[in-house]
This record gives structure tokens, C-alpha cells and sequence, in this order.
């Protein structure tokens, strides 16, 4: 296993196996690719309701959809942002989503914790759901098509049933700001 550097990631993508669309070759770093933000915002309003995650009704209730030029992220807010990239990963290469090191300097976290992107997602491409937080003193505007992380790639062995494959894939194909799905999961 290997994280692929600058040349290797632009040797994927011309090859067909590695997708980022739309594609910048100047957002190639030397182990790295910057993605960046897109438009579309979402998040829950603010309520004294009780999420449970194997309920839709309440994981899907009380949400905000907004399409913008940019958003204020005040502080100790929550939303899901999302790529302006849509990627689709071979069954031998797998993504670490990172946040940028500058925008972190202000408090901006981008990916709280679910930054790893399984070989084999997904087909058809798919935009990456961010989970955007200011943990700093001051709101921060965040604008679309800005350079929001870093998706590191690394090479593995081949995936026996990639992610698209599985038949409880419930993030392929997602759409921007995709909101959880952790309800279409068994309580087994």
C-alpha cells in the first residue's frame, strides 16, 4: 500500500480508473488532490427534538436546504457541505478526505469524522458529504468552488466486493449534502 503522489494521481485520472469531475489538473498537490466546495448547504434547524438514527422520520425532519455563492458558518454551527467534485474510485484505491490546513488555522473543521472513502465508490460519480463545523471564535464565510480539503489516495490491494457493489451501499450515487441513511441499517 501506497499513497499515490502527484503524477500517479494525474496517471489515474487519465486512465479512466480514478474519476474527479469536473477535473483541475492545477488542484494536483504532491500527495493530494484539492477538492473544493459546492453550493449546496444543509442542516437541521435548531430544536429540542430527539434525532434517533434508526428513525427516518426524525433523522429526516426539521431540515434546511440552501443553494448559494457562499455561507456564513457561525460559531459551534453544524452543516453538511459537500464536493463540487463528483468522484468515483477504482476497487484498488481507496480516499482520505482531510481538511486544509488554513482553513483549520480558523477554526473551520471540514470532515468531523468520516474522512475515508472505500474502493469502488461509486458509480455512477458522486459528490463527498462534508460535515462542516466552526469550532473557532468568529463566523467564517466558506464559498462555492473554493478549495475546502484533501483527498489523499492510496493504492491497496484489490477490494473482493467494492463499495458500489455492496447491496447496502446506501451513499452511492448520493446527491450534495447527503443527510444520513444510518436509519436504512439493521438493528443487529
Amino acid at each position: 500500500m501506497s499513497i499515490l503522489v502527484d503524477h500517479e494521481i494525474r496517471a489515474e485520472i487519465e486512465s479512466g480508473k480514478l474519476i474527479l469531475d469536473p477535473f483541475d489538473a492545477s488542484l494536483i498537490q504532491p500527495n493530494s488532490y484539492d477538492v473544493r466546495l459546492s453550493d449546496r448547504f444543509s442542516w437541521h434547524e435548531k430544536s429540542d427534538e430527539v434525532i434517533d438514527p434508526y428513525k427516518c422520520d426524525t433523522v429526516l425532519t426539521s431540515l434546511v436546504h440552501v443553494q448559494g455563492e457562499s455561507i456564513l458558518l457561525h460559531q459551534g454551527q453544524f452543516i453538511l457541505g459537500a464536493t463540487l467534485e463528483k468522484v468515483c474510485l477504482p476497487r484498488d484505491i481507496v480516499g482520505q478526505l482531510t481538511g486544509k490546513s488554513s482553513l483549520a488555522r480558523l477554526g473551520v473543521m471540514v470532515h468531523v469524522t468520516a474522512g475515508f472513502i472505500d474502493a469502488g465508490f461509486s458509480h455512477p460519480p458522486a459528490h463527498i458529504t462534508l460535515e462542516i463545523v466552526n469550532v473557532g471564535n468568529r463566523p467564517v464565510r466558506l464559498h462555492a468552488g473554493m478549495a475546502i480539503g484533501q483527498m489523499v489516495f492510496t493504492r491497496t490491494v484489490e477490494c473482493e466486493v467494492a463499495y458500489h457493489e455492496k447491496p447496502n451501499a446506501k451513499y452511492n450515487g448520493q446527491p450534495a449534502a447527503a443527510h444520513s441513511r444510518y436509519y436504512l441499517n439493521s438493528r443487529s
